[in-house]
């Protein structure tokens, strides 16, 4: 659809609801849904978040989170056309290779309906219990994202770069050659703007309100247009902290955003927790934000 679009985020969901949400978000008009990641909560933290004022995580530590490549193709058998990507996946915390695999697969199994957010994880408890190194995380990232075009996009493929080196390999099934991966970069510092602006097909941030999402969009633009990239197509996701109204989300859409993350059922009375609520909202959202926008922007 043109004009933006709207994702369910199924962050800390439990199992048992993931696919009653998304074939609700599908029925209702839903663009896509989104997985976050998180291997592992380590008791201590020796990092801080970077998307708190406190630098303190803001979920319990028994919050679920189902593996986005587990969850991805589950949703994509019990849905028709709903979109699934992953906001974000810690990519370094993993091998380049096998994160393709799965990707790869996924997108050949449910043509047109997947891409990848990729990002850094905060935590260095979770490199060093999983074997990768934090320092190089950044550089990592950049290579990674190399390969994982590479190794989805059909052929025989090599690389070598610094931190990774194979020789020619081919990876079966890749993702279909009319509908390649998107891969969207995370990150608001001005390593993941510039990153996201060098390598990605789109920008994915976290939680913020409607003028830091204005700023986080002009940084995009001015770093889109240092790398020559001014006026492709690229897209701009975030999870804005505005009132859930048409005219707060058509803000938005009109600075630059073009893709709305969000969690209807914590900001639409009830009990966020209770299964038949969160059912129930992401139609109620579907209804008062979702259609009603699009009828304003296709109206003459």
């Amino acid at each position: 659809m043109g004009g933006v679009q709207f994702t369910l985020a199924l962050a800390m969901t439990p199992p048992d609801r993931v696919l009653p949400l998304a074939r609700a978000a599908e029925a209702a008009g839903w663009d896509s849904v989104c997985f976050p990641d998180s291997v592992f909560y380590p008791e201590q933290v020796s990092g801080e978040y970077p998307f708190t004022p406190d630098g303190k995580r803001f979920w319990a530590d028994d919050s679920p989170f189902v593996d986005p490549f587990v969850g991805m193709p589950a949703v994509g058998a019990a849905t028709e056309r709903i979109g699934l990507y992953t906001n974000v996946m810690k990519t370094p915390l993993r091998e380049p290779l096998l994160v393709a695999k799965s990707i790869g697969s996924i997108a050949a199994m449910f043509p047109g309906r997947v891409g990848l957010g990729v990002g850094l994880s905060w935590i260095p408890e979770e490199f060093a219990w999983l074997g990768q190194e934090m320092k190089t995380r950044g550089k990592r990232l950049d290579e990674q994202i190399e390969i994982i075009r590479l190794a989805t996009g059909g052929g025989y493929v090599e690389f070598h770069g610094a931190h990774y080196d194979f020789d020619r390999l081919r990876m079966e099934p890749p993702a279909p050659a009319e509908h390649p991966i998107p891969i969207y970069v995370g990150g608001h510092s001005d390593a993941g703007i510039r990153r996201a602006a060098r390598l990605g097909d789109g920008w994915i941030g976290a939680q913020a309100s409607a003028e830091e999402i204005t700023g986080h969009i002009a940084r995009i633009r001015a770093a889109l247009d240092a790398e020559g990239r001014a006026g492709e197509p690229f897209e701009i996701k975030a999870t804005p902290i505005v009132p859930p109204t048409m005219d707060a989300m058509a803000g938005l859409a009109d600075a630059g955003l073009t893709d709305v993350i969000t969690v209807p059922w914590f900001f639409s009375g009830g009990d966020p927790n209770d299964p038949q609520h969160q059912l129930d909202s992401v139609a109620w959202f579907a209804e008062t934000v979702i259609l009603p926008l699009r009828d304003r922007e296709i109206a003459p």
